[in-house]
């Protein structure tokens, strides 16, 4: 499969390195030589450095022969243009970025008139899981597959004293879930029963939905259970707005801080009930005087990452119920971990496991980048054809970064073992470091799904 992707910022990025790793004939276009150069020293990928836009440089580099292009420069208006462009010139499928609130409820009508395949709102998405998580009956993070029957979380083992210490064979209220992974001081581990769990370790479970919420119900802080009524977010850019906004149907009373002021204008004209404050995030007698310490969730989503995390860090030491910050650097996740923030989002992650689902189509369901974009957990259909029909997982010889971690199987979820059977038709959640998607590919044949 041949991809081209115009814009190599963060999500360029991103892309890139997880196609490579899903063996896809990656092409980096960008018209920055400085940024292409970043590009080529770490990834093997062709880069061309010019403009989408050009017709000339579409055609010569045989746009034709491509089976996607991927739009995703700063520039919304850009980005609709060269996937029209390619998709003239015989590219297949296009993808394009588009951000702008302006543009966020007619992106069907875009779609269809400028003919263009997917539509990805980096923004939209990451509003969407904050809310999700702020609204939700629990603060850490939670996935779901198999028709939502499957869940999977991930937690800070700190405040939970009867894991911390213990083989994993030995774990109770564990029953009918499966630790697939944990994170250790930014290592990741792919645990087996004589697993020892230690203190600060981030230990992700997948289990059916039942179970999860047993299992989550069993160790939440009591001070989760209350409704949440006030938000508070820092930062009134367009994740701040569309949070807002959304939150606002939900009948929350939000208070978005943010400190550009033609930007405070926007929000208390486009915004209908939230309280917008002109002042620096940053200054916690600020924060303090907004009654910070009686809000229910703390969002920080400024463009800066360190403000997020000190904001957040603060909100945690008075004992906020929820917080979230968005970090976009990979190398702050090991201190997300320490600091003990509830949950840490990266839209570029996000929205990068959105455009893997669009790719790899057909049998797959679903994708989801954990732990920094380095694992996913893919959700996948059994078709007929599949060589690895009536075999039992313990003869199937997956790598040790692939774990099955459930198996849909005629509406029934089970939480397989090594005995296990793979049947037609089943739908399998699937947990793999991002290193062994080449491997995961060629057991389940997602290349001839596409």
């Amino acid at each position: 499969m041949k991809v081209m992707i115009v814009g190599a910022g963060k999500l360029g990025n991103k892309l890139a390195q997880a196609l490579l790793n899903g063996e896809i004939e990656v092409t980096v276009m960008d018209t920055s030589a400085e940024v292409l150069d970043k590009v080529k020293s770490h990834l093997d990928v062709l880069t061309v450095k010019a403009n989408g836009v050009q017709v000339s440089i579409l055609k010569e580099l045989g746009i034709e022969t491509y089976d996607l292009i991927i739009a995703v420069t700063s520039s919304d208006e850009t980005n609709i243009v060269i996937s029209m462009l390619a998709k003239k010139l015989g590219c297949p499928k296009s993808i394009a970025r588009i951000r702008s609130p302006e543009y966020a409820e007619q992106l069907d009508f875009i779609k269809n008139e400028m003919n263009i395949d997917q539509v990805i709102n980096p923004e939209l998405s990451t509003a969407n899981e904050i809310e999700r998580y702020v609204l939700g009956s629990y603060s850490f993070y939670s996935e779901e597959y198999a028709k939502g029957r499957v869940s999977m979380i991930d937690f800070n083992v700190s405040n939970m004293t009867s894991f911390v210490g213990k083989k994993i064979m030995e774990l109770d209220n564990i029953n009918h879930l499966l630790i697939v992974a944990i994170s250790r001081n930014g290592v990741i581990l792919i645990p087996h029963g004589e697993t020892i769990i230690e203190e600060n370790d981030i230990i992700y479970v997948i289990g059916k939905k039942e179970n999860i919420s047993t299992l989550v119900e069993t160790f939440r802080n009591k001070a989760n259970k209350k409704f949440v009524k006030k938000v508070m977010i820092l930062g009134g850019g367009k994740i701040g707005y569309y949070l807002a906004k959304s939150l606002e149907s939900q009948n929350v009373n939000v208070k978005i801080i943010e400190s550009n002021m033609d930007r405070c204008v926007y929000l208390s004209e486009e915004l209908n009930t939230s309280l917008i404050i002109h002042g620096d995030g940053t200054d916690i007698n600020l924060l303090e005087e907004e009654d910070l310490a009686n809000v229910d969730a703390f969002v920080a989503i400024t463009g800066f990452d360190e403000e997020n995390l000190l904001m957040s860090l603060r909100a945690k030491q008075i004992d906020v119920s929820k917080v979230i910050a968005k970090v976009s650097r990979q190398n702050y996740v090991n201190i997300i971990e320490k600091l003990g923030i509830d949950v840490a989002i990266n839209p570029v992650n996000i929205t990068a496991s959105e455009i893997l689902k669009y790719i790899r189509g057909g049998r797959v369901i679903s994708v989801s980048l954990l732990l920094g974009g380095e694992a996913e957990v893919t959700e996948i259909k059994v078709a007929e054809e599949l060589p690895i029909i009536g075999k039992k997982i313990s003869k199937l010889g997956l790598p040790k970064g692939i774990i099955i971690g459930a198996i849909l199987h005629k509406n029934k979820v089970l939480i397989p073992s090594g005995d296990s059977v793979i049947n037609a038709g089943d739908r399998l959640v699937i947990f793999s470091l991002l290193s062994e998607v080449p491997a995961l590919e060629k057991f389940f044949q997602l290349k001839k799904g596409r």
